[in-house]
């Protein structure tokens, strides 16, 4: 008898770890397939959670939009102008060469 009575505890006690585990995997995965998909999450009691934004929170994406745009415009700047100095370095390279070498011809005819 008492083999029997710790037979069906033990069998109660892992159907309630299922039905807990069942549970708890299908809390996770209807939360994961709502972020997944955009939906808004609930809190306990299924009101929705939102994120709060006050003047302050409005004010600062005000500041970091316009210091976006900002540092964005300096950046096309300095691509401009690193597009110049590459030109000029490149084009002056090729050209100093060439004078060189014809300096150096020059000085080889004189002799």
């Amino acid at each position: 008898m008492p083999e029997e009575v710790l037979i069906v505890i033990v069998a109660g006690m892992l159907t309630v770890v299922a039905v807990v585990g069942s549970i708890v995997f299908g809390v996770m995965h209807s939360t994961r397939m709502k972020i997944k998909h955009g939906y808004p999450l609930e809190s306990m009691w299924g009101k929705p959670l939102h994120p709060q934004s006050s003047a302050e929170t409005g004010e600062r994406v005000r500041m970091l939009t316009h210091e976006n745009a900002e540092l964005r415009a300096e950046l096309g700047s300095l691509k401009d102008r690193l597009g110049n100095v590459e030109r000029i370095v490149t084009d002056s390279g090729y050209r100093l060469g060439h004078e060189i070498e014809a300096l150096r011809d020059d000085k080889g005819k004189v002799q």
